[in-house]
């Protein structure tokens, strides 16, 4: 009993010589763990930390039993492994870095309700998309298109052919026609307007893929996870309308469904950021 109250003294007289500066600095690192945790949780990145948790518990036991031979071989694997962490998990460093700083924009894009002008220059955009990838779902005419939002795709633009265009649903259609050129790669728009075409994405290395999704989506999932893009997806071979968003696909829209959905992503007005509701069987209607 006594033993208890040492610690519970202890542990008082720690809180009460807390100040303000303490506690905020006590919530930031609050915030942080939070983010590591779900930055880690949604990412192969787990098994990792698994691993790494499993060598420490493995450290602090061979120091506690005085194991000399392990704490030499761990001590080692410690100092050389933060070097092999980051060279094999780049892409995912890569991908949380440009999310935290594009996390600020949003929050300054945001302040201010867009332009009346932008906002339907946007909504445009988003029924011309609407309606060409709905006609192409009917088709089963298949379709990779790349909208950007705070996360510029440079590298990605040149890799294809720019164009430049006002984006409508023929143009649109006749990119993604099986005998156009440009028609195996993915269209990028950029500030409203079909920047660019015949475009290559990086794929997904999640191994947790469905087997059933093939390279067109896997390169859709590729390109959420390494920015902040929205990716619209007609599969060939079904004719299913998918969106991926931070790494996560979602499938089988309709024409209401994917006009609602983008329209929440792509639109900053807070009023249009509710979110769609859960997408049903494909069904080309036209409101």
């Amino acid at each position: 009993m006594e033993k208890f109250r040492t610690v519970v003294s202890y542990f008082w007289n720690i809180i009460r010589d807390m100040g303000v500066v303490d506690f905020i600095d006590i919530a930031i690192v609050a915030i942080l763990f939070y983010y590591m945790y779900k930055f880690i949780r949604e990412r192969r990145a787990g098994k990792l930390a698994a691993g790494i948790l499993i060598l420490l518990l493995t450290l602090v036991l061979s120091n506690v039993l005085n194991m000399h031979a392990m704490q030499f071989i761990l001590h080692n694997v410690f100092q050389v492994g933060v070097i092999a962490v980051i060279v094999v998990f780049q892409p995912e460093l890569r991908s949380a870095l440009e999310k935290m700083g594009s996390e600020p924009l949003k929050g300054l894009r945001s302040i201010g309700e867009a332009k009346s002008g932008e906002r339907a220059q946007t909504l445009a955009m988003i029924s011309e998309v609407t309606e060409a990838v709905c006609d192409m779902s009917l088709d089963k005419t298949g379709a990779l298109i790349v909208i950007e939002r705070t996360t510029k795709l440079g590298d990605i633009i040149k890799s294809g052919t720019v164009i430049n265009a006002n984006p409508t649903a023929f143009l649109i259609r006749n990119i993604f026609f099986n005998k156009a050129p440009l028609h195996d790669g993915a269209m990028v728009i950029r500030d409203d307007r079909l920047y660019a075409a015949g475009c290559f994405l990086p794929l997904s290395t999640n191994n947790d893929i469905i087997k059933d999704l093939g390279t067109r989506h896997r390169a859709a999932i590729g390109m959420s996870e390494n920015s902040d893009a929205v990716i619209v997806v007609v599969s060939e071979e079904t004719g299913t309308i998918s969106i991926a968003v931070e790494g996560q696909l979602k499938r089988n829209y309709s024409y209401n469904t994917l006009k609602s959905e983008l329209t929440g992503l792509l639109i900053s007005d807070e009023t249009q950021q509710k979110k769609s509701s859960q997408p049903g069987r494909l069904r080309h209607q036209k409101k």
